[in-house]
């Protein structure tokens, strides 16, 4: 059996989902049809076969995408997979059409709406995409609750191909609690992603500076690559002591184990693997009330949610982080990892997806 996996992002193929490419590699001869930047030879010593195909992730122009999706058909037609599973937005959509004029079987995977179902005019014009892309998928997995509803409200595909999944899951054994950090230098904040506006990082720079102006004692730690300008503010308060910027890392978890609590103001996610990593290393959450963030924090108890795209609300929640008692604070940590336990181990996620895959018995060795 050949099964073909369609991504846009290598690197994020391997933090996330390498445990099911390791089970699927049991099962099969993997192939990997994504962009290269390193990552593919991690790969490769697995044992799967990578194809370099490049993708504008975030650029919405139709000569681009229309060659795009030429080098995936003629990709899938070379190849003849068994069947594919798909990641992200264009693999489903331009991957998804060339496996249905080809006739392959092919499973999709929603991580998340993205802005593209949120922008004037794309809102409109991207359903219709997916509606065409999807069309023949055998099954579409979902993050969670609200995108599949959406997907089923818009028609885009019948309800019975939808499965719900949590996440990716997050690795309990990688990510494990951490002691708690000592609290004489301030409380410290963590915000592990893209810098960039639906991120919520606007209100997250206004409801520090606001903390600053206060008088509250604490520093807000930020790890990840800018994606749109943003280096200018960051820098004014870097001298103002309020934020510390360490850059994207490869190995987050030095950076949870001196957090006291992980924040995400997004505006949406599909599942934040941050707050999952965060949690799953015992550490207080503060997110956005939104499908894809409210799903890793019970209120009060692990975390707390603030208003989508409201600095005002993002700021109460860390005024009341920051007002408890450390043995609160604490235990709002030591919640979180009990959450992540009961709903969110990346086993059981790749388990269910097996269970939906059509796969024969593993090899024989």
């Amino acid at each position: 059996m050949r099964i073909m996996i369609v991504t846009n992002h290598a690197q994020m193929l391997w933090k996330f989902r390498r445990e099911l490419v390791d089970a699927l590699l049991e099962r099969a001869e993997v192939v990997l049809c994504m962009p290269f930047d390193g990552y593919e030879k991690k790969f490769e010593a697995l044992g799967c076969r990578c194809i370099e195909v490049d993708v504008d992730r975030r650029g919405m122009n139709p000569y681009v995408d229309g060659r795009l999706y030429t080098r995936y058909r003629s990709v899938l037609q070379e190849e003849r997979p068994d069947f594919a599973i798909l990641y992200s937005i264009k693999p489903n959509i331009y991957a998804g059409y060339a496996c249905r004029r080809l006739e392959i079987p092919f499973y999709a995977h929603v991580q998340g709406l993205g802005s593209a179902f949120y922008r004037k005019g794309l809102k409109q014009i991207v359903p219709r995409m997916y509606k065409i892309g999807l069309k023949t998928a055998e099954k579409v997995f979902f993050e969670n609750q609200s995108d599949a509803k959406c997907f089923i409200q818009h028609k885009i595909i019948p309800k019975e191909k939808a499965v719900l999944l949590h996440g990716a899951g997050v690795n309990l054994q990688h990510f494990v609690p951490l002691p708690y950090p000592d609290e004489s230098q301030g409380i410290r904040f963590l915000f592990v992603g893209r810098i960039m506006k639906e991120k919520g990082i606007e209100e997250l720079f206004e409801a520090a500076r606001k903390l600053k102006q206060r008088g509250y004692r604490f520093t807000l730690d930020l790890a990840g690559f800018f994606e749109e300008n943003y280096q200018e503010a960051v820098r004014k308060m870097m001298q103002q002591g309020i934020v510390r910027f360490h850059g994207f890392k490869q190995d987050v978890r030095p950076l949870y184990a001196a957090a006291h609590c992980v924040v995400l103001p997004s505006y949406h996610e599909g599942m934040s693997n941050v707050l999952l990593e965060g949690a799953a290393c015992a550490r207080a959450l503060i997110t956005t009330d939104v499908p894809g963030c409210r799903e890793a924090v019970e209120p009060g108890k692990n975390g707390l949610l603030c208003r989508r795209a409201d600095a005002n609300s993002l700021y109460r929640c860390f005024k009341t982080f920051l007002d408890m008692q450390t043995d609160e604070r604490k235990r709002m940590g030591e919640a979180g990892r009990r959450l992540v336990e009961k709903y969110f181990d990346r086993q059981e996620v790749v388990r269910r997806t097996l269970e939906v895959l059509p796969l024969d018995k593993p090899k024989q060795v």
